[in-house]
């Protein structure tokens, strides 16, 4: 179903800007997917495997930021993220679900065209492909982040030593700083969040986007203060950065259920 994917794209390209990023990392991805396929009841398990390969979902959940650059797909990273800005409304950052913003990214709107598609053609591997990537997306703070900065790229930030940004410290400097593989970080999550699994299947999309809304404007807040310390940076935002992946995982694992 490429064509049913193109089609979304064109629609992509003529409301959004052009606009860069990744989100959570090579590591972050897998751990949400590894969540994922670690929640699916047998029938789902089954029929992913073979659309996708025996835990598919974990080997192409980072598809979606490889081919950015593929001529396939071309802009797709503008799926990757939805803006906002500072101070809004409750009632104005849930219109976002469903009246999608004409600009700073498509991702509410390319997660629900392509639920849509694969509820008609359950078997388009690249449609099933976005979904277990975009998901992971959905739950990154600096991928529902303020549109002026282009979602932290151009929040400067010393990390030990290094010159980085906020995007980044995000999708891969708190993460790289545990030390974990995703294997070890998963197991580790799954069993330190194992008692909130069922707060998070109950939450709507309304609450859980919420709660991300108002976990980025934390984010920016603590920056104002932040004295460059990225020991305690980690040690801060680690626990938090964890039930952003956990949620991730869950809830990617409730929407295949059903799909599947």
């Amino acid at each position: 179903m490429m064509h049913k994917i193109k089609t979304l794209l064109l629609i992509a390209m003529a409301l959004s800007p052009t606009g860069s990023l990744l989100a959570w990392g090579a590591t972050g991805h897998r751990i949400v997917a590894q969540i994922a396929y670690d929640n699916l009841n047998c029938r789902t398990r089954h029929k992913v495997n073979r659309i996708l390969g025996e835990k598919g979902i974990v080997y192409w959940s980072t598809w979606a930021d490889n081919i950015k650059s593929d001529t396939i797909y071309p802009t797709s990273y503008d799926w990757h993220y939805q803006d906002f800005d500072p101070g809004m409304s409750d009632s104005a950052v849930v219109a976002t679900l469903t009246h999608y913003p004409t600009e700073g990214g498509n991702l509410f709107r390319a997660m629900d065209s392509l639920v849509a598609l694969l509820r008609e053609h359950p078997n388009d591997t690249d449609a099933l492909k976005f979904v277990v990537h975009l998901m992971g997306d959905r739950f990154c703070p600096m991928h529902t982040a303020h549109l002026d900065d282009l979602g932290g790229n151009r929040v400067p930030v010393d990390w030990f030593r290094e010159k980085r940004n906020l995007h980044w410290v995000w999708d891969e400097g708190i993460i790289n700083a545990v030390g974990y593989s995703y294997t070890e970080y998963a197991e580790y999550i799954e069993h330190r969040y194992h008692d909130q699994k069922r707060a998070i299947r109950r939450m709507t999309w309304e609450e859980l986007l919420l709660h991300n809304y108002h976990f980025t404007e934390s984010i920016y807040e603590y920056q104002e203060g932040w004295n460059g310390n990225a020991y305690v940076y980690t040690y801060h935002f680690a626990p938090s950065m964890e039930w952003q992946l956990y949620a991730a995982g869950i809830r990617l694992a409730m929407l295949l259920n059903e799909l599947y």
